[in-house]
C-alpha cells in the first residue's frame, strides 16, 4: 500500500494548518462586515425609492423585482435594501435573471460580488465591466455557471 500524497496527509499535526483559528475567523468576519457596510454606503447604491425613480417605476414594482430576483438588492442587518445603480443599464439589466439562476444565488450579495470580482477568464476584468463593454452575455453566464459548480 502506498502513502497518501502530502495534500491528503493523515498526520494530525498538519491537518490543523488547513483551518483558520478562532481569531482568524473572527478577523475574516469583521472584514466581511466592513466590506458590506462600505459597499452599502458607496455612491452608486440607491434606496428602493431612488431606484424606482431612476427606473421610472414604483416602489412596489422594485420590491417585486427584489422578491423575484429580477434585480440586485443587498441589505444590512436592519433589512434596509440598497440597489446598485449600474444594474439598470441595458447590458447588465438584460442578463440579471439568467445570471442569478446560473450562480444558483439566493441573495443579492452573491450576484454583486460575482459581478464586481476580477476574473482571469475575462483578462482580469470584472464581469460587470465586461458586460458594460459589450462582451457576449453567454460568456458571462458560462463563467457564472462554472463559479456555481
Amino acid at each position: 500500500m502506498t502513502a497518501p500524497p502530502d495534500n491528503f496527509s493523515t498526520d494530525k499535526s498538519r491537518s490543523s494548518a488547513c483551518y483558520a483559528s478562532a481569531a482568524q475567523s473572527a478577523g475574516f468576519l469583521r472584514a466581511g462586515d466592513k466590506y458590506r457596510r462600505d459597499r452599502m454606503d458607496a455612491a452608486d447604491m440607491l434606496s428602493i425609492e431612488e431606484a424606482a425613480e431612476v427606473a421610472g417605476t414604483s416602489r412596489n414594482e422594485i420590491e417585486e423585482w427584489i422578491k423575484s430576483h429580477r434585480c440586485i438588492a443587498v441589505f444590512d442587518r436592519c433589512r434596509q435594501y440598497k440597489l446598485p445603480r449600474w444594474q439598470l443599464e441595458p447590458n447588465v439589466w438584460n442578463v440579471l435573471q439568467s445570471l442569478t439562476s446560473a450562480l444558483c444565488a439566493t441573495d443579492g450579495w452573491q450576484v454583486l460580488v460575482f459581478l464586481e470580482t476580477r476574473a482571469l477568464a475575462l483578462g482580469g476584468e470584472t464581469p460587470r465591466t465586461a458586460l458594460e463593454q459589450g462582451v457576449n452575455a453567454q460568456r458571462i453566464l458560462a463563467l457564472a455557471t462554472a463559479e456555481a459548480h
